[in-house]
């Protein structure tokens, strides 16, 4: 029976190999420290953390993600540790809430490794803090317990550190927060949050909002997140659904990479509809039959809630993407108990000197494998059953998307008008996991674009771009950035959205020709390191003017004539042609511009700018990064999985890119 505990209160462990369980409804990052019998941090080797994920008898996450899992050896500490503390603790620089006050009350549980919880604890009562020792596995008499704390910090992991006796504390804060920066850069971008009532129909799982996000305060407890289609995840109540076999068992997940939530209702942008902030979207119509008693429901197109039938379908798409990454965290925990336990089995058998003699031994090896296997197919057979449900909606979702969400072989495309408001969101690309490699999700980040991107030209990890010499990435790298700007010209209104573009070597002449031939661009490219000086000047004056508008109170008095649409600056081969000045003017562009109407579009190596050593970090880290071929180097903002992903390329031959640029222009010359 599980120990729901209150702060200060204790309960004892009797198992050794335990598993600590994190829900926070917001991405936290989840620290584990070793200590002695004061409680006193020796030195940073005593820490886990997402720098360093590993220490003796820990395991820890390497990114925020709003759900953890640490794996917990009590016999492998070292024998000097008496106490092992669960410390929580927000991003920093993030655009995410910088108080726990702000946010759900996080939720604690220790649980075995069959996953059954033996205590939990619901951090309640935090305001200002933004670091919090949640829990304390503390040494007592040779038997080990586990205490809620809640002990909170104002001044971050910092002071937190500082006050467990680590003299380095403050260096250690500052490597946490910046392992988990460079983590944040490869982060999917998560949907804005949901209001419980206008949340996805099926039940899929989402953080919960506090009174500050725009939803309703949870109440204390566990939340059980729900399968997709039907039953509940590992670590609820009841009989498990068809994601998890019906044995238990979860492993830790060490790769969980996530980013901040989109900004809430006190950021920099709101998207919500400035006459229902206080109304729930409508249901989903009943646009199919029910399913007969005992079989999956038919998958249909916008199924989701919502106000209109393109944000029905955006939730739709984000709730498959939601699904996959759960159903397979389910399907991989259900494989990782499988081989432990045969693990530990086997060891069983090798340690009793009895199992030596004849074939007794040979017999438990053979009984340890069978059960494996027996395992891992239950698990495969509950993940085939989610895959086959995905695939089924992922067939009736394509074809019904729109332009703006749509691949370039869509035929919808075929009736492209210039629309006349801006969508919600654009597709830059598909994103698949290798256990179901025959579904795509697609990759949707909303608008206006919240950072820049980055397209990586650089030597590809996976085998599609290791093989691909250097040349023939930048050529990729700049044509897959000409299809993301052609598609969000598509998407803006006419005289909406301005492309602006800096080839410094005229090295993407060849790829930028269906933007330079069909004249939506602003001006030719420009060359040198004069263009490149006059484009950075520009712009970066441009921001400033916007930016002291706006915060002065003053958005009406901007200049007769100002250009007041969305613009977007695209620099191929960087660093060539930039000097100091330029470099400094592009990071208050990644920096500023998002928030004022100016976005960045990198076609870079990273490589090539090394010679400015850390000076460019910060650079990096605030740009979407994509690739030109597929690549796994993406995550998700839930369970961290490595998703590979695929650009939105025209496909060979098609005229489809012309045609569309072509409409634009035409729409752009009426307008102007």
């Amino acid at each position: 029976m599980t120990a729901e505990l209150v702060r200060g209160q204790n309960h004892p462990l009797s198992q050794a190999r335990l598993e600590i369980r994190i829900s926070a409804g917001t991405p936290i990052v989840a620290v584990a420290a070793l200590g002695d019998e004061n409680g006193r941090i020796h030195g940073v080797e005593w820490v886990a953390h997402p720098g360093a994920p590993t220490q003796p008898g820990l395991e820890v996450p390497r990114q925020a993600a709003a759900d953890h899992r640490l794996a917990v050896d009590l016999d492998a500490v070292p024998e000097a540790v008496h106490r092992v503390g669960v410390l929580l603790a927000l991003p920093v620089g993030g655009t995410g809430p910088a108080r726990f006050g702000a946010v759900a009350a996080p939720f604690v549980a220790v649980t075995g490794l069959d996953g059954g919880e033996v205590a939990s604890y619901t951090i309640t009562g935090l305001e200002a803090e933004s670091a919090v020792v949640a829990l304390e596995l503390y040494r007592r008499q040779g038997a080990w317990k586990v205490r809620a704390v809640g002990q909170g910090y104002a001044g971050g992991l910092g002071e937190l550190l500082t006050d467990q006796g680590l003299p380095q504390a403050h260096q250690l804060a500052g490597s946490i927060n910046d392992a988990v920066a460079q983590g944040l850069a490869r982060s999917v971008q998560a949907p804005p949050p949901r209001t419980a009532d206008g949340d996805r129909s099926r039940q899929a799982a989402a953080p919960a909002l506090g009174p500050d996000q725009g939803g309703s305060a949870p109440q204390p407890g566990p939340v059980s997140p729900m399968s997709p289609y039907g039953g509940q995840t590992p670590g609820g109540p009841g009989q498990p659904g068809p994601q998890q076999p019906s044995y238990p068992g979860a492993a830790p997940d060490p790769n969980a990479v996530t980013q901040p939530s989109a900004p809430t209702a006190g950021g920099p942008i709101d998207y919500s509809h400035p006459r229902r902030q206080n109304a729930a979207p409508p249901p989903p119509p009943p646009t199919a039959p029910p399913a007969a008693p005992g079989q999956p429901a038919r998958p249909v197109a916008g199924d989701a809630t919502g106000w209109s039938m393109e944000e029905r379908l955006y939730n739709q798409v984000w709730g498959m993407f939601e699904d996959l990454a759960r159903t397979t965290a389910a399907y991989r925990s259900a494989v990782d108990f499988a081989e432990s336990r045969m693990d530990k089995e086997l060891e069983q058998v090798l340690s009793d000197p009895r199992s030596r003699i004849g074939g007794q031994g040979d017999a438990a090896r053979e009984a340890a494998r069978t059960r494996h296997a027996e395992l891992v197919a239950q698990a495969r057979e509950a993940l085939d059953r989610d895959l086959t449900q995905l695939a089924a909606e992922a067939d009736v979702v394509e074809p019904a998307l729109p332009p703006a969400y749509a691949r370039w072989d869509n035929p919808v495309w075929h009736a492209y008008r210039v629309p006349m408001e801006m969508p919600m969101a654009l597709r830059l690309g598909d994103l698949h996991l290798p256990e179901a490699d025959r579904i795509r999700i697609p990759m949707l980040v909303r608008l206006p674009l919240e950072r820049g991107l980055w397209i990586d030209s650089g030597a590809a990890g996976s085998s599609e771009g290791s093989f691909t010499d250097s040349h023939t990435m930048s050529r990729l790298a700049m044509e897959t950035a000409v299809a993301h700007a052609a598609r969000l010209l598509a998407v803006h209104p006419a005289g909406e959205f301005t492309v602006h573009v800096i080839d410094a070597a005229g090295s993407g002449a060849q790829s930028l020709a269906p933007l330079v031939q069909t004249g939506v661009l602003a001006a030719p490219p420009a060359r040198g390191a004069a263009g490149v000086a006059d484009v950075l000047g520009r712009l970066t004056q441009r921001v400033d003017l916007v930016q002291m508008a706006v915060r002065g109170g003053a958005a009406d008095s901007l200049p007769p004539g100002f250009d007041t649409s969305q613009q977007l600056l695209i620099v191929n081969d960087f660093p060539h042609g930039f000097d100091d000045r330029a470099v400094n003017q592009l990071r208050y562009l990644a920096d500023e511009g998002p928030a004022f109407g100016v976005h960045l579009m990198m076609v870079a190596d990273r490589e090539d700018s090394s010679g400015y050593g850390p000076l460019l970090d910060p650079l990096w880290r605030s740009l979407l990064r994509l690739t030109p071929v597929a690549d796994d180097h993406l995550a998700d903002p839930w369970v961290g999985h490595a998703w590979t992903y695929e650009p939105a390329l025209v496909p060979p031959g098609s005229q489809v890119l012309q045609q569309v640029l072509s409409q634009v222009a035409a729409a752009r010359t009426k307008f102007m």
